[in-house]
C-alpha cells in the first residue's frame, strides 16, 4: 500500500493552530493594551507640547517678521520700543555649548579611557560613581557656586580682560561643562566597554601598545556611542537653564560676543519671563513660546543630524 503525498500547507497550518492557545489570555491581552497606551499617551504628550509651543508662536509671526527676528541684532521684546532680534540670545546660547562642550569632551573622554581601558576594578568603582555624583548637584547650586566662587576667581586669574559686573557668560558655560562632564564620560565609557575583548586581543597579539589599542582600535570601534554622548552633552547644554540664568545674568540686549560679559541665553529668557506676571495673549507673552519653539527645533535638528551620524559610523558585532 503506498501512501499519498503529503500535504505540507495542511501540516503548517496543523502546527500554527497548535502553537496558539486554546483560550483567550486576559492577562496578556491586558498588559498589550498597557503597553500600548503608554506609548499613545507619550506621543499624545509629545503633540500636545509642539501644539502648545506653534500656536502662539504662530500668533507672535503675525505681529513680529520673520526677517527681524532671525536677523535683529537687538533683543528688548519688554522694552518700550521693543525690538525683537533673536540672535544676541541664540549667540548667547551658542557661547555656553561651544565653551562647554570644549571643556567637557576632553575631560569625559580621557576619564572614560582611563575608566575603560586603564583603571583597575577597585579604582573603576570608587571613580566612577565619583565622578557621576556631578550629575546629582542641582543646578541651583552650580549656578551659585559659578556666581560666587568662579566668577571673582576668573577675574583674578585673567585680570587683563575687561570683566564688567559680576555676571559672565564665560563663567557660565565653564560651570554647564562641569555639569555635563558625566554624560559624556558614563555614556563614553559603556560604549568602550561594549567593544569586544577579541579585538583588543586580535590588536595585542600583533604587538600593539595598550595607548594603540585604547586609540585606534577600542574608540574608532565605540565611535557611535561617543557620538551619543557628545550630542546628549550638547542638548543638555542647550537646555540648561538655572546655571545661566544664575551666573550669566540677564545680559546686554545687543550681540556681543565676549565671554566676559553678562549674556542673556534662550533658556534664561524664557525662565526669566515666564513667571505669570506678564497679561496673556500679548506680544511679549508670546514671544517667549517663539523663543521656545526656536529653541525646541535647534535641538530636535541637532538630534536628527546626531542620529545619522551614528546609524552611518555605527559597529554591530555578532
Amino acid at each position: 500500500m503506498v501512501a499519498g503525498p503529503i500535504d505540507a500547507s495542511s501540516t503548517d497550518a496543523t502546527v500554527r493552530r497548535s502553537l496558539e492557545a486554546t483560550s483567550p489570555r486576559y492577562g496578556e491581552m491586558a498588559i498589550r493594551f498597557f503597553l500600548f497606551l503608554c506609548a499613545a499617551i507619550s506621543v499624545a504628550v509629545t503633540g500636545a507640547i509642539v501644539i502648545s509651543l506653534f500656536v502662539p508662536t504662530f500668533s507672535f509671526f503675525q505681529e513680529v517678521s520673520v526677517v527681524e527676528f532671525f536677523t535683529g541684532t537687538l533683543w528688548a521684546p519688554a522694552f518700550a520700543n521693543a525690538s525683537f532680534g533673536v540672535l544676541p540670545i541664540v549667540v548667547g546660547t551658542g557661547i555656553v555649548v561651544v565653551i562647554s562642550l570644549g571643556v567637557a569632551i576632553p575631560i569625559g573622554l580621557l576619564a572614560s579611557v582611563y575608566l575603560s581601558e586603564y583603571a583597575p576594578s577597585s579604582v573603576r568603582r570608587v571613580v566612577k560613581p565619583t565622578l557621576e555624583v556631578l550629575a546629582g548637584i542641582p543646578t541651583v547650586a552650580i549656578g551659585l557656586f559659578a556666581f560666587w566662587f568662579m566668577r571673582p576667581l576668573a577675574e583674578t586669574l585673567l585680570p587683563f580682560l575687561p570683566w564688567q559686573g559680576p555676571f559672565s557668560i564665560g563663567v557660565a558655560a565653564l560651570a554647564v561643562g562641569l555639569l555635563i562632564v558625566p554624560v559624556i564620560s558614563s555614556v563614553s565609557d559603556d560604549a568602550m566597554r561594549a567593544v569586544p575583548m577579541a579585538l583588543r586581543e586580535g590588536a595585542y597579539a600583533l604587538g600593539a601598545t595598550k595607548f594603540e589599542v585604547s586609540t585606534r582600535v577600542v574608540f574608532p570601534a565605540a565611535i557611535s556611542g561617543i557620538v551619543a554622548a557628545v550630542v546628549l552633552a550638547g542638548s543638555r547644554a542647550v537646555g540648561e537653564t538655572m546655571v545661566v540664568l544664575i551666573a550669566a545674568g540677564a545680559g546686554n540686549p545687543h550681540l556681543t560676543f565676549d565671554p566676559t560679559k553678562g549674556v542673556q541665553t534662550m533658556t534664561s529668557f524664557i525662565a526669566g519671563k515666564a513667571t505669570g506676571d506678564i497679561p496673556t495673549g500679548t506680544i511679549v507673552y508670546d514671544t517667549i513660546f517663539a523663543v521656545g519653539a526656536l529653541l525646541f527645533t535647534s535641538t530636535l535638528i541637532l538630534n536628527m543630524i546626531a542620529i545619522r551620524f551614528v546609524r552611518r559610523f555605527r559597529e554591530v558585532y555578532e
